[in-house]
C-alpha cells in the first residue's frame, strides 16, 4: 500500500524538483543554441537564461517568478493507494509554502485567489491506467506566459500533414515573443478536440531530440523545427536563429470526418519532474 503520506512528499518534491531544476536534456539544448547562435542581443538573451538556470539551481529557487499551474500526470499500475487525489492536493499545498511557489490558482469569475495552488478541479490531473506494478507520478507547472498562446484547430482531412505544419507554424508566428523563447513546441493530432490538446501538452515531457517512432511524422517535427527558426523570432523574441528548440507531436485515431490538431507552446523554463512509487 502506498500511503498518503508518501504520495503527499513525492509530489511536494517533485514540485520543489521540477521548479528549481531544468531537466539536463533541455539546458543542454539551450547550450547547444548558445553555441551556435550568432546575434548578439540572442546571444545576451541566451548567456541570461543559462545564467539564471545556474543560480536557481545553487540557490534552490525557483527558475520564474511564474511557478506555474499544477498540472500533474498519473500513471496508475497494478497498487493499492491511499487517498492519492487528497495525497497530490496535500503536497501541492505543501510546496507552496516550502518552495515556496507563487500561489497562482484563483476563481475565473471572481479573481478570488485560493492561496494554495489548489481549487475547484485544480490541480489538473491526468490518469492513464498502465500494466504496471508501480504508481508513475509527472509533476508539470505550466507557466501562463507561454499556456496563452496554445491553440486547437478542427482541421478538414484533406488539410493533411501540410495543414497541420501550417497551423503549427502559423501558432508560434502568432505567438511571438510573448511565450519566452526558445520555446518547445508540442502538437497533438487527431482524436477529439480536447483530447488533441491533451495530447499536445504530453508530448512537451518527452525529451528534446527524441523523434517520434513513425517515420512520416519524425520528418514533420523536423520539417516543422526547421521552418520555425527560419523566421528570425529568436530569444525572448528579439531575433536569432533559435525561435524553439525542438517540436514533439502525439497522435491519437480520429474521426473519418475529422483532423482535430492541438498546439501547445512550453518556453525555454521547461520544468517537469517524474517519480515512481511502488
Amino acid at each position: 500500500m502506498i500511503s498518503q503520506k508518501k504520495i503527499e512528499e513525492t509530489v511536494c518534491q517533485l514540485f520543489k524538483k521540477a521548479t528549481t531544476r531544468l531537466p539536463s536534456d533541455v539546458e543542454s539544448a539551450l547550450k547547444k543554441a548558445l553555441q551556435e547562435e550568432e546575434d548578439e542581443i540572442a546571444l545576451l538573451n541566451l548567456n541570461a537564461i543559462l545564467e539564471n538556470i545556474k543560480i536557481a539551481k545553487e540557490k534552490k529557487i525557483p527558475i520564474c517568478q511564474d511557478t506555474g499551474l499544477p498540472i500533474v500526470f498519473v500513471k496508475m499500475g497494478n497498487v493499492k493507494v491511499e487517498k492519492l487525489y487528497e495525497g497530490i492536493r496535500e503536497g501541492i499545498r505543501k510546496a507552496t509554502s516550502q518552495v515556496p511557489l507563487r500561489p497562482n490558482v484563483v476563481d475565473p469569475i471572481s479573481r478570488e485567489n485560493t492561496g494554495d495552488n489548489t481549487g475547484k478541479m485544480i490541480p489538473q490531473i491526468d490518469l492513464e491506467l498502465a500494466d504496471t506494478d508501480f504508481l508513475e507520478i509527472t509533476v508539470m507547472p505550466k507557466g501562463f506566459g507561454s499556456e496563452n498562446n496554445n491553440r486547437l484547430r478542427m482541421g478538414l482531412p484533406s488539410e493533411g500533414l501540410e495543414g497541420v505544419k501550417d497551423f503549427v507554424i502559423e501558432t508560434v508566428i502568432r505567438a511571438g515573443g510573448k511565450p519566452c523563447p526558445p520555446i518547445i513546441v508540442g502538437v497533438g493530432v487527431g482524436g477529439s478536440s480536447d483530447l488533441a490538446l491533451k495530447l499536445a501538452k504530453k508530448a512537451l515531457l518527452k525529451k528534446i531530440g527524441e523523434r517520434n517512432k513513425n517515420k512520416k511524422i519524425a520528418e514533420l517535427e523536423e520539417s516543422i523545427l526547421q521552418e520555425i527558426n527560419r523566421t528570425g523570432i529568436g530569444p525572448m523574441g528579439l531575433g536569432g536563429k533559435t525561435t524553439a528548440l525542438d517540436v514533439k507531436i502525439e497522435t491519437a485515431h480520429t474521426h473519418t470526418a475529422g483532423l482535430p490538431i492541438g498546439v501547445c507552446i512550453q518556453c525555454w523554463a521547461s520544468r517537469h519532474a517524474t517519480a515512481i512509487l511502488k
